[in-house]
């Protein structure tokens, strides 16, 4: 698959695109330990970064709502990359997985899960983790029953469910994105 767009190198960016770039690359996705590049070795953004440059408004919208799912909700960082690994497991999304396996495994997820994620077979996990995981598969189905809806507000509260749905449909537009503009791995 050939990307239909070429990456932007940071002297091409406008003023705004700059801005979304500091924000992007000064961020909390740059702190802390990386374990996948947020740039190519010509200073590009890697995966839906770049694709948010086009559009500076929406994507640094778009970046601060990824920013706050990832740094700033309640859940731990296993349910959050269980919830976005499903994500890209529905969506066959080769970058979000690449990139959102190599964080579960640096916290602890093993060969055996990661399987049974990619196959979108959530019964293994226990607890809130196997809800988060159904609540996930039934989102992307499109909504949640009573009975699903009466047992994750009880197990991650409303406020959960709530930021579990942001989550859904922030990781499904970024699949869409990376799939629309061919972005390779």
């Amino acid at each position: 698959m050939v990307s239909r767009i070429r990456p932007l190198i940071p002297t091409e960016l406008d003023p705004q695109q700059r801005a979304l770039y500091g924000a992007i690359t000064g961020g909390p996705r740059a702190q802390g330990p990386q374990h996948f590049p947020l740039t190519a070795e010509d200073g590009s953004l890697r995966g839906p970064f770049d694709a948010l440059l086009r559009s500076p408004a929406v994507g640094a919208a778009q970046q601060e709502l990824g920013a706050a799912i990832r740094y700033r909700t309640a859940f731990t960082d296993r349910m959050r990359e269980l919830a976005i690994l499903l994500v890209a497991a529905r969506w066959d999304s080769a970058f979000e997985r690449e990139s959102h396996e190599a964080i579960a495994r640096a916290i602890g997820f093993d060969v055996a899960e990661l399987d049974a994620i990619r196959a979108l077979d959530v019964f293994g996990f226990t607890g809130d983790e196997q809800v988060i995981g159904r609540v996930v598969l039934a989102l992307l189905d499109g909504d949640l029953s009573d009975e699903l809806w009466d047992e994750s507000s009880a197990a991650i509260g409303i406020d959960g469910v709530f930021e579990l749905t942001a989550l859904v449909g922030y990781y499904a537009t970024l699949a869409l994105q990376l799939r629309v503009f061919r972005v390779e791995l």
